[in-house]
């Protein structure tokens, strides 16, 4: 399973530079956990930190930088862009395809043209070559304003020392590459992205791995609202965005995986009490209605009448259920409507999707719920503070020696939380 080891974002909002784990020149620093929580007070940017990974995955979905700019009420990119800065907004993603892979950058920058326009400025993945351990990884895709060059199949590519010498990297190019291996890219559009043209030819084997990773990030937007719609009945593999698809999901599950389906059946029944079937009826105009039956009650509870955390955990659930999950699961704020007591719960099954020995998906959670953190370790748990000069900054809990010799004593994270002991003093 791909990992997400490292993740760096500059000028995005009140995240001037913030970096979490491991990156290309930081290999030293220990990388994200399977499971990561991001913690901190109102307004120190942890909607930043989940929107620069839904702007990632919102770029490449979409393929247009503008687009992407505009959706889900960002507003344009300068609003997006930090406040008296003219720098471009970047991106560092520092992944493994798996355990035993070379660790491969993403890198991109992004800025506007001379009309306001935004546009992709630079765009660099690169790895090491196989048995390097020093030195600067390789570069196999290297675009600039749209133009550049990209390896085919697994030859490596050139070794760009320093950021200055990208401007001059096709005199670079004319001594070290051979024809055969390389090609050149120009694109037409630069609020496109390269990784996305190349990443679905096959000439191009690790940009289309890299392309596969950021489309299979799972962003939850979910509202309890979207869920109690009445979709068109018929089947549905993976849950929406939205939540808007629960129903086909179940249906899908219900005729697919009827084994697994009990299992969420039976979680919720231990977490809510009452509840002991959940099952789908198609209305006459081909509807469908997501139905829940109550024990002590004959008639079923339709998902219009049940609770938002009802409706809110049944989804997440079935998040962590999914078959073929997706590499990546980022939620901000999962306790909204959710019982307190719900909450630990909720973690310890996020924290078993991420660790467990059958490789489910990455998560990765904002949160302000002491309840939430009880089920964690420090080193999974990073705290977001707004510095003097109003920008965040982030440091992993595990770094305070005091934390982890209070957890180690058995005083739950939460309480330390609560109790203000994560805070800098």
């Amino acid at each position: 399973m791909a990992t997400l080891e490292g993740f760096r974002v500059r000028n995005f909002g009140v995240l001037k530079d913030v970096t979490l784990g491991r990156l290309w020149d930081k290999r030293k620093e220990e990388a994200l956990t399977p499971m990561t929580a991001i913690i901190g007070k109102n307004g120190v940017g942890k909607s930043a930190l989940f929107d620069a990974f839904g702007f990632l995955s919102d770029a490449l979905n979409f393929n247009n930088i503008e687009e992407a700019c505009d959706a889900r009420g960002r507003g344009g990119f300068e609003k997006m862009r930090t406040q008296g800065t003219v720098d471009p907004i970047q991106f560092d993603v520092y992944y493994r395809e798996h355990g035993n892979a070379r660790p491969i950058t993403y890198q991109i920058a992004i800025t506007v043209d001379e009309f306001g326009r935004p546009q992709v400025l630079r765009e660099r993945l690169r790895q090491r070559r196989k048995h390097q351990t020093r030195g600067q990884p390789f570069s196999f895709l290297i675009l600039n304003n749209g133009s550049g060059v990209a390896w085919k199949g697994e030859q490596e590519g050139l070794q760009i020392v320093e950021d200055t010498e990208v401007i001059d990297f096709f005199e670079e190019l004319q001594k070290e590459r051979e024809s055969a291996e390389t090609e050149d890219i120009e694109l037409d559009d630069h609020r496109k992205l390269g990784i996305a043209t190349l990443g679905v030819l096959k000439q191009h084997p690790r940009i289309a791995a890299f392309r596969r990773f950021i489309e299979g990030w799972y962003l939850s937007y979910f509202t309890p609202d979207a869920a109690r719609s009445l979709p068109l009945a018929g089947p549905q593999k993976h849950l929406n965005t939205h939540g808007d698809n629960l129903g086909n999901v179940v249906q899908f599950m219900r005729r697919e995986h009827a084994q697994r389906f009990e299992t969420i059946l039976k979680k919720i029944a231990d977490k809510i009490p009452g509840i002991n079937q959940i099952d789908t009826e198609e209305t006459n105009d081909g509807r469908l209605l997501l139905k829940f039956n109550d024990k002590g009650f004959q008639d079923p509870f339709y998902a219009q009448q049940m609770s938002d955390g009802t409706l809110k955990l049944f989804a997440y659930l079935l998040l962590l259920e999914d078959p073929t999950p997706p590499p990546f699961i980022c939620i901000e704020e999962p306790e909204n409507g959710l019982y307190h007591k719900l909450l630990e719960i909720l973690a310890t099954e996020f924290r078993l999707h991420a660790t467990g020995l059958k490789g489910g998906s990455q998560v990765f959670i904002t949160t302000h719920q002491p309840y939430f953190l009880n089920a964690l370790a420090p080193k999974e748990v990073w705290i977001l503070e707004k510095g003097d000069d109003g920008f965040s900054n982030i440091r992993r809990a595990s770094e305070d020696p005091l934390v982890n010799n209070l957890v180690e004593e058995g005083l739950p994270l939460g309480g330390l939380w609560y109790s203000d002991y994560l805070d800098l003093r």
